[in-house]
């Protein structure tokens, strides 16, 4: 049986859309996974309609699983700098029924071909994205835009 290529993970923070696509390509990512609950952002080509269309230029897919964001108390926890207390939130948000769907589609995808997931946080000891990687249990690694 074939091992698992894998998942990358990426963060946004303090990047340009431009940094992001190179990183993508350069590490070979056929479909970029969007686990962020709500797609949307005040920094401009990072909510969905425009990061969907600047992946779909660049020739990588774009997946959006609102069901594997931080549910909102998670995402204050985070703002408060309180990872550990993210983490218990999304941990616990991540056993729902519909999260383990998403994550089971998402595992399928990820057999099949490179994909990554992104988020905003620029480090990824201090995001959700590397819950939801670890839970696939793969293989992880963190690519950083360019």
């Amino acid at each position: 049986m074939k091992e698992p290529a894998g998942v990358a993970t990426i963060g946004y923070e303090g990047a340009t859309p431009a940094g992001l696509v190179a990183a993508l390509k350069q590490a070979g990512v056929v479909t970029l996974v969007d686990v962020r609950a709500i797609a949307n952002s005040r920094r401009p080509g990072f909510a969905k309609r425009a990061l969907s269309a600047a992946m779909a230029e660049a020739g990588i897919g774009y997946v959006h699983l609102p069901a594997l964001g931080t549910p909102a108390s998670g995402r204050q926890a985070a703002r408060s700098g309180k990872p550990e207390v993210m983490r218990r939130i999304f941990g616990a948000h991540l056993a729902g029924t519909e999260p383990q769907a998403a994550l089971a589609e998402l595992r399928d995808l990820a057999a099949r071909q490179p994909v990554c997931l992104l988020c905003l946080e620029a480090d990824p000891k201090n995001c959700h994205r590397t819950l939801v990687a670890q839970a696939l249990e793969m293989p992880i690694r963190h690519l950083h835009p360019a």
